[in-house]
């Protein structure tokens, strides 16, 4: 559209001035022509009627000779004025309605009757003077003369409406051809639009195609100007992308089948190493002192490797993409008192969460990010640790459930009246875990939820491996969830997690199945440990 305005306005501006410069010189030309032989025929024609009439002529005459003057081809009317011998003025007309004394114009009669001083350059006292005027919206040329040497003075009246109307054809065709130079551009703009911008627009559409990751995608190139050897270095760089694209695909894979299998294969002496390690625990007290530091030593990192290559074994499957959602009805309250109650954080932890909250979500997953969480809160925070359950309506206005609180340890609800029917389907759950430590520095918190991450370089073999926050904030995404991190103004951190109350809605996603009771442990538990090892 932009083109087609520019293209109309360009050809609007030069068919209006063109047209306007054509008319403008056509009209001085008509007028002109038409004048200049009109004022030739009257001067010769009252030099040689009324020149050769006395100096004070009859009425009569005047008449004959005014008549004689109109008779000529321009068809012209024709008035005389002069005195007779008795000193009276005699006025001669050919045409009483149009031309009389009082239609000619003062200023031409006053210019007419004006002698002027006889010299070199001037060898006549009068001259002949000429204006147009309109009447009846008909234009007139007016001319007069006074005959040198004395005798009358003649005028003449020549309509010009046979010139108007041949300009006014003129100016119809200039402004129809105006119309087709405009139509023409046009069509011009559109030829252009075709040739020029929708090659654009599909190499345009076909960069976006490229974008969404349709690495196949390719321009058909025809021609040889400038869009076709776009279009051709376009393809190339497509050739070059998804080559490289493939190639990186294949390495990431190769990756993840090496760090897969090698938590596979590190599972089986693992589990032989761990029962041994339960053994020498068991009988720590009894050995040697000198050797029962190493024995622990031994144990504890034995767990630690345990727990790493599980994380492991679980970040891999997020990364192919093979993990999966058992969806359940689960009582959040529930399952955050179970889990601060599994792992002895009952002392340390300050729950706030109100029973008949109901979400359908993953238990085991759900149980994963809560146990990062709470144990990230409770190991680089400060005590204590507060955890609080929410609900979320459509317009983004959290509400409780019912107003009974459940405290962890407890095992009913303090209710002080009837629970209501819930959020409403489509809500959202919030479960935001606060400590009241230090809080995260700033330049930590955009990689709180970074794999192998640790926030202080001085810990470098700290208990964590920096993957439990980055597996909590999996498992929320395989929700649809999301899990966000931030300082509160008046100390200490808080995690808040938001997660769909029913996450039915991805029951059409790879990564889904069917809802169903939770599996056991060891079925896909990687991630079921607590997993608390990032650090701040």
């Amino acid at each position: 559209m932009r083109l087609v305005f520019v293209f109309a306005l360009v050809a609007l501006t030069a068919a209006v001035s063109a047209s306007g410069i054509a008319y403008w010189l056509n009209r001085n030309t008509v007028l002109d022509r038409t004048q200049n032989a009109v004022l030739k025929d009257f001067r010769t024609a009252l030099g040689e009627r009324a020149g050769a009439l006395p100096v004070q002529p009859r009425c009569g005459e005047l008449q004959d000779a005014a008549r004689q003057m109109a008779a000529g081809p321009q068809n012209y009317a024709v008035l005389l004025i002069g005195t007779d011998s008795e000193r009276k003025e005699c006025v001669a007309t050919t045409d009483r309605k149009l031309l009389t004394p009082k239609s000619v114009p003062q200023s031409l009669r006053t210019a007419v009757g004006t002698a002027r001083p006889v010299d070199d350059a001037n060898r006549f006292s009068h001259h002949l003077y000429w204006q147009r005027k309109e009447v009846g919206d008909v234009p007139y040329l007016i001319a007069g003369a006074k005959v040198t040497g004395g005798g009358p003075t003649g005028y003449l009246m020549k309509s010009l409406a046979t010139e108007r109307q041949d300009l006014n054809s003129l100016a119809w065709s200039l402004g129809i051809a105006t119309a087709l130079a405009l139509v023409g551009s046009a069509l011009l703009a559109q030829a252009a639009a075709t040739m020029v911008l929708r090659p654009v627009q599909r190499l345009g559409h076909a960069a976006r195609q490229l974008g969404e990751g349709r690495l196949e995608t390719r321009l058909r190139v025809t021609g040889t100007d400038e869009l076709a050897d776009l279009s051709r270095t376009f393809n190339r760089t497509a050739e070059q992308v998804e080559q490289r694209v493939e190639e990186l695909s294949a390495r990431e894979a190769a990756s993840r089948r090496f760090v897969a299998d090698m938590s596979h294969e590190l599972r089986t002496p693992l589990t032989a190493i761990t029962a041994v390690s339960e053994v020498l625990e068991e009988e720590a007290d009894s050995l040697d002192p000198m050797i029962e530091p190493a024995v622990r030593l031994v144990v504890s990192e034995t767990r630690r490797l345990n727990d790493l290559v599980e994380n492991l074994m679980e970040v891999t499957r997020f990364d192919a993409g093979t993990a999966r959602l058992v969806l359940d009805g689960v009582d959040v309250a529930d399952q955050v008192t179970a889990c601060i109650d599994a792992r002895a954080w009952l002392d340390a932890v300050e729950l706030d969460a109100d029973r008949g909250i109901v979400a359908r979500l993953d238990p085991r997953r759900l149980d994963v990010i809560l146990a990062n969480l709470i144990g990230n809160a409770l190991k680089h925070g400060g005590s204590p640790v507060r955890v609080s359950v929410r609900t979320e309506d459509a317009a983004g206005t959290e509400h409780r459930c019912a107003p009974g609180a459940v405290r962890a340890g407890s095992s009913a609800a303090m209710s002080d009246g009837e629970p209501d029917d819930g959020p409403a389907p489509g809500g959202v759950l919030l479960i935001r875990v606060r400590d009241h430590g230090p809080g995260i520095p700033e330049e930590v918190l955009p990689h709180v939820f970074d794999r192998f991450y640790k926030a202080s370089a001085s810990r470098p073999r700290s208990d964590g491996s920096g993957l439990g926050l980055s597996i909590a904030l999996e498992n929320a995404h395989i929700h649809g969830g999301e899990i966000t991190a931030a300082n509160l103004p008046e100390g200490g951190a808080v995690f808040t997690l938001r997660l769909p109350m029913d996450a039915s809605r991805l029951a059409g996603d790879d990564r889904t199945e069917g809802g169903g009771a939770p599996r056991a442990p060891g079925a896909d538990d990687a991630g079921a440990r607590s997993g608390t090892e990032d650090g701040r």
